[in-house]
């Protein structure tokens, strides 16, 4: 149980029959990109058949630490609207939205469904992750199968933080939020896929 940020691929994304699926989803946001004018988005791609740790062509990570340090951080580096941007989104699509986009659509944890693009995501989250400077180089890039979530509650980080110390290592729980939220963006935009919450 819990809560886990996944990546979607085209059969889910496009299945109306399923109970799991996202047609319902997927129609609504296509309505709502043609009424603004914006070409449908339909280059979703397939999920792998077999999950193949650090190959990067799926994404799966636990919401897991407290998010009270994450908190406080994007309240003093960014602007409410930035953070409201960051931290309230419940599909992300891989693709630069001016404004997010509210859909009259549940999802699994709420009767609508807010949509914001990878890249302004993507953005905030380089800036949270310069202002703690992040180690990103040593984080895992590659989510296919709970690997930032493990790295940062196994002992991987701690043992990290202690060789290579800095504003990162002296609250993990927050510095595995911002590693979340820059590797989602990183893959949206890399594999074309959306990531919902699941």
């Amino acid at each position: 149980m819990g809560i886990y940020l996944v990546s979607v691929g085209a059969q889910e994304w496009f299945d109306t029959e399923d109970e799991g699926g996202r047609g319902a989803l997927a129609a609504a946001l296509g309505a709502e990109l043609s009424r603004r004018g914006l070409p449908p988005y339909e280059s979703v791609p397939q999920a792998p058949e077999r999950l193949v740790r650090g190959a990067g062509l799926s994404f799966e990570e636990k919401l897991v630490p407290p998010m009270d340090g994450f908190d406080a951080l994007c309240r003093a580096q960014l602007s409410q609207q930035e953070y409201e941007l960051l931290c309230g989104w419940s599909l992300l699509v891989p693709f630069a939205l001016d404004e997010e986009i509210w859909l009259p659509t549940e999802n699994s944890y709420a009767d609508t469904t807010m949509v914001a693009g990878a890249p302004q995501v993507l953005a905030l989250a380089e800036r949270l992750a310069s202002a703690v400077d992040l180690p990103v180089d040593a984080i895992p890039a590659a989510c296919d199968n709970l690997d930032l979530t493990m790295w940062f509650l196994d002992g991987e980080a701690q043992r990290f933080a202690a060789a290579r110390p800095g504003p990162w290592a002296e609250d993990l729980d927050a510095a595995f939020y911002v590693a979340l939220y820059l590797r989602a963006a990183q893959h949206s935009l890399r594999r074309g896929c959306p990531l919902v919450y699941s």
